[in-house]
């Protein structure tokens, strides 16, 4: 399945959490569930190719995106699976090195095309995710990126607290940092 995404990510307070929490639960947000997953990204030429194994999500999930603050459009690829596939985690190992495996619980709730995680990564805290989704293009960009910042906004999530990258590579970057 293709899509393009407009993704925000901020760091986030547990208290600020909470108030993101409510508001979803108080606005008919259909919630999905607690995800306890890992993230395996490996090392390719372009962009980034990491497998999700979770007890709700389990994907291959092929992206380039940008990594700036703010707004940040995604190209992405899924492979979807119903369950974590040992085989497809085997071949995936036997083409790429692992770059670096990312473990979250995350909570994750819709509202329309919508997507909401509310984040806990070990070894990097507590996040907000907000991604407007366009399967098979069927948003246009404008909208979807209108519906980001519509969020951001109501969410008051301020620029400074917006991460750039991915929590992969700030998991890369922590360790490069303690091994100074």
């Amino acid at each position: 399945m293709k899509r393009t995404n407009i993704e925000i990510k901020a760091r986030c307070s547990k208290e600020h959490q909470d108030e993101i929490r409510n508001y979803l639960n108080n606005n008919n947000a259909k919630y999905i569930g607690i995800d306890n997953q890992t993230d395996i990204y490996f090392q390719v030429k372009k962009g980034r190719l990491k497998l999700r194994k979770g007890n709700i999500e389990n994907s291959l999930i092929y992206y380039e995106k940008d990594d700036e603050r703010g707004s940040k459009k995604s190209k992405v690829i899924i492979c979807k699976n119903n369950e974590p596939s040992p085989d497809l985690e085997n071949i995936v190992r036997q083409i790429h090195d692992v770059l670096v495996e990312v473990n979250k619980k995350g909570e994750i709730y819709f509202i329309d095309n919508v997507k909401f995680h509310i984040d806990e990564v070990i070894g990097l805290g507590n996040f907000i995710e907000i991604e407007a989704i366009s399967e098979n293009n069927s948003l246009c960009e404008e909208k979807i990126k209108k519906q980001g910042d519509y969020y951001k906004r109501l969410f008051n999530i301020k620029d400074r607290d917006l991460i750039s990258n991915s929590y992969s590579d700030m998991l890369l970057n922590k360790r490069q940092l303690e091994l100074k």
